[in-house]
């Protein structure tokens, strides 16, 4: 999956155009590495994503199937550090 799909998906970012911006601009990482939008994301990746006042890490726990998750499910996806 998309890191940018990934990143609405999973309920981080409202809109996936929220999160392409932020691939575009190079505020996501993964693993260490700047990471564009079509970037594929895998089981135990570590998404890294730069905000103004602070950095926040998550952990790929499992690839959703679907087209959105409901918040409550959000910790079976991923882990923040």
């Amino acid at each position: 999956m998309r890191v940018d799909k990934f990143l609405n998906t999973v309920n981080i970012t409202k809109r996936r155009a929220v999160s392409e911006d932020m691939c575009k601009n190079g505020v996501v990482s993964i693993n260490g590495k700047v990471a564009k939008g079509a970037k594929d994301v895998k089981v135990g990746d570590v998404i890294e994503i730069c905000y103004l006042q602070k950095t926040v890490q998550y952990t790929v726990l499992q690839i959703p199937q679907t087209k959105s998750i409901s918040k409550s499910l959000q910790n079976e996806y991923i882990k923040e550090l």
